[in-house]
């Protein structure tokens, strides 16, 4: 349970990264064809397209939690 735990915790830290990495080349995507291509979204929509890396992270953050309480016991 100790393995699993660290595996969860290193998804974990990878996709927050991941999370940080396509929300920053969104933002500047949308930047971009706002300015020069007539993109309708502002560059914030950006932000919400990185929340499904997030909620994964935190999902895995949790089930790195709970595993190691489990394998403590």
């Amino acid at each position: 349970m100790k393995t699993l735990a660290w595996v969860f915790a290193l998804l974990a830290v990878l996709l927050s990264d991941l999370a940080c990495a396509v929300t920053a080349y969104n933002w500047c995507d949308l930047s971009w064809g706002a300015k020069y291509l007539g993109y309708s979204a502002p560059p914030s929509v950006a932000l919400l397209l990185g929340l499904p890396y997030l909620l994964g992270a935190i999902l895995m953050a949790l089930l790195a939690f709970l595993f190691y309480r489990k394998a403590r016991k």
